[in-house]
């Protein structure tokens, strides 16, 4: 078996951003699953990931698309969307677009596509109608531009309804917690033809949401309102976390 080379590229969701770890390091699914994977296999993989949290969909294919190949790797994954969602005015198909980018470069540069959809959070969130709203428009979206692709490796998650429950959300419920990134990364190894541990699937820890009213909108709202204001992202002055390639050993 070829040496496997697994670069990500993405936002929050493919940082890892809500599965924080004791030391305030983020891990996330693709941590997660690149261990997966090389426990899987039985042999070292090569992981590189260059998401960093709050961009927007065409931004990351920018700023991230061309790094990430320039590694040279054999697999590589892209989400991207949700803080577009996010926005008034946002344009579907314009981001859908972004996705359709990816594909011709990875075909172009002999790379294989794990393409993700984001979790659902719109049952517990603000204006969770539109967001839902916008993100079945968005999966049948680029769903129709990859319909002719079986080559391309598909995890998509925002059908996901167990993923929607709050066992799976960090308390600024746009985020998932731990629980919601296992269950992102069995899903990646699955559709990679491994077969995960059976716990990845299910909340670890049984958990409510953390304080609603008027605290959650002073508390996770009002910053990102403020943000939208002065035009800054979460992820100003952030560098990405693997920028080059790190090993992965069978556990």
């Amino acid at each position: 078996m070829a040496a496997v080379r697994f670069v990500a590229i993405g936002d929050s969701f493919t940082e890892g951003v809500g599965d924080e770890l004791p030391d305030g390091r983020v891990r996330g699914w693709a941590d997660l699953a690149a261990q997966g994977w090389s426990d899987a296999v039985g042999e070292p993989i090569q992981y590189a990931n260059l998401a960093i949290r709050g961009r927007l969909a065409w931004p990351i294919v920018e700023e991230q698309l061309e790094p990430a190949l320039a590694l040279k790797p054999t697999h590589l994954s892209f989400n991207g969307g949700g803080n577009d969602m996010l926005r008034p005015n946002a344009d579907i198909e314009h981001i859908a677009d972004a996705f359709s980018r990816v594909l011709r470069r990875c075909d172009e540069e002999g790379v294989r596509l794990i393409l993700l959809s984001g979790a659902n959070p719109s049952p517990q969130l603000p204006m969770g109608r539109m967001i839902q709203r916008r993100g079945d428009q968005l999966s049948a979206a680029v769903v129709r531009r990859i319909e002719d692709r079986p080559d391309v490796i598909r995890a998509l998650n925002w059908p996901d309804r167990e993923l929607s429950r709050p066992e799976y959300w960090s308390e600024d419920r746009l985020h998932m917690n731990a629980n919601g990134h296992h269950r992102v990364a069995a899903r990646v190894l699955h559709a990679l033809g491994f077969e995960p541990p059976e716990e990845w699937w299910s909340p670890a820890v049984h958990r409510e949401l953390g304080p609603g009213g008027l605290m959650y909108y002073r508390t996770h709202v009002a910053p990102w309102v403020r943000r939208r204001l002065t035009r800054t992202s979460s992820g100003d002055g952030r560098a990405a976390k693997h920028p080059v390639w790190v090993e992965r050993t069978p556990a």
